[in-house]
C-alpha cells in the first residue's frame, strides 16, 4: 500500500474510533463487496452471507474503541468475517447433530400421535411464540444468549446492563419456556438451545 493510502487508512480508523459515521460508511463501501464475496464462498448462503457481512460490520461498529490505531481493515475485517463464519459452520453442526438426535428420538419414543410427530420446523415455530410472549428486554438477551451464542459479558455489553441483570432475564425466559412448553417440545428444546 502506498504511503497516501497508508495514511488515508490511518486517518478512517481515527475518525471510525471517534464516531464517525462517515469513516464507517466509506470503510464499508471500500470492503464490503469483497467480504461479502469471501464470506459467500465459504457458506454458500446468499442470505447468510448477507447476515453475516452485517454482523461483521455491526462488531466493527461496536468495537471500534478497541482498535489500535494503526489497525489495517483489510486484515482486521476478514479475520472477524473468518470468526463469524467458523461460528456459524460450528452452529449448524451442533444444530444439524441434535436434530438427528430429536428424529431417532421420536421415531424410537414417540406414540405415532400426530401432535408428537410434529414437523421439526413446526415445534421451532412455537419455541419462537413463547420466546416472543416474554418482555423485550427478557427476550433479546435470551436470543442472543441462545441464538446468537452470545457470552452473558457480551450480552452485557451491547444491552448496556449487568451481568447479573442479563443472568437473570435468561433464567426468566427459561423458567417461562419450562413452564410452558409440552415435554415433547420441551425436549426439543433442550437439544437445540440447552437448558
Amino acid at each position: 500500500m502506498e504511503t497516501t493510502g497508508s495514511h488515508r487508512e490511518i486517518d478512517l480508523v481515527a475518525s471510525l474510533k471517534e464516531g464517525n459515521e462517515k469513516a464507517f460508511e466509506l470503510i464499508y463501501d471500500r470492503i464490503a463487496h469483497r467480504l461479502y464475496l469471501f464470506i459467500l464462498k465459504k457458506v454458500g448462503i446468499k442470505e447468510t452471507a448477507e447476515e453475516i457481512l452485517q454482523e461483521v460490520f455491526v462488531a466493527l461498529w461496536n468495537n471500534r474503541n478497541a482498535m489500535d490505531a494503526n489497525t489495517f481493515l483489510d486484515p482486521y475485517l476478514f479475520k472477524i468475517a473468518k470468526n463469524k463464519i467458523f461460528s456459524f459452520m460450528r452452529s449448524e453442526h451442533v444444530r444439524k447433530k441434535y436434530a438427528a438426535d430429536f428424529t431417532l428420538f421420536i421415531q424410537k419414543y414417540s406414540d405415532n400421535s400426530l401432535e408428537e410427530m410434529m414437523d421439526v420446523k413446526d415445534l421451532h415455530q412455537v419455541l419462537h411464540e413463547r420466546i416472543a410472549e416474554l418482555p423485550d428486554k427478557c427476550q433479546t438477551a435470551f436470543r442472543m444468549s441462545r441464538m446468537e451464542h452470545a457470552t452473558i459479558s457480551q450480552i452485557a455489553e451491547r444491552m448496556n446492563i449487568s451481568t447479573r441483570t442479563v443472568e437473570n432475564y435468561i433464567t426468566q425466559a427459561l423458567r417461562h419456556l419450562r413452564t410452558h412448553l409440552n415435554t415433547l417440545t420441551a425436549l426439543f428444546f433442550s437439544l437445540f438451545f440447552i437448558f
